[in-house]
């Protein structure tokens, strides 16, 4: 089975880092698409100028991927804008998805 991993680096305000994770902290829709394995949000240590968390997915297949993402948009579009933060407001200052073949696990025995 051809699993990947999808990595998304945010780049956020310094100092802003457990607000914007937090965000994670509570499962959501995404836990229940068929094909979702796997979640998890590292905050990078050690930044001096911004701090940087990666929000980590893994999926069985490219396609699970894709029909989450496509179906995350739908929502996007057609959700409030009364729940947006003020521009100046906003931690994040950029993101960067990637994604990945998940080449190798190894698992405990």
């Amino acid at each position: 089975m051809l699993m990947i991993k999808a990595v998304n680096r945010i780049s956020i305000k310094k100092g802003r880092a457990h607000e914007v994770a937090e965000r994670f902290s509570k499962a959501k829709s995404i836990h229940t698409f068929k094909g979702f394995i796997l979640m998890e949000v590292l905050i990078k240590e050690g930044t001096k100028e911004e701090d940087v968390i990666e929000v980590c997915t893994t999926w069985e297949s490219h396609d699970s991927f894709k029909t989450w993402r496509e179906s995350r948009a739908t929502q996007k579009t057609h959700a409030s804008t009364e729940q947006e933060s003020k521009p100046e407001d906003n931690p994040i200052i950029g993101a960067e998805l990637s994604t990945y073949e998940v080449f190798v696990q190894h698992h405990p025995e």
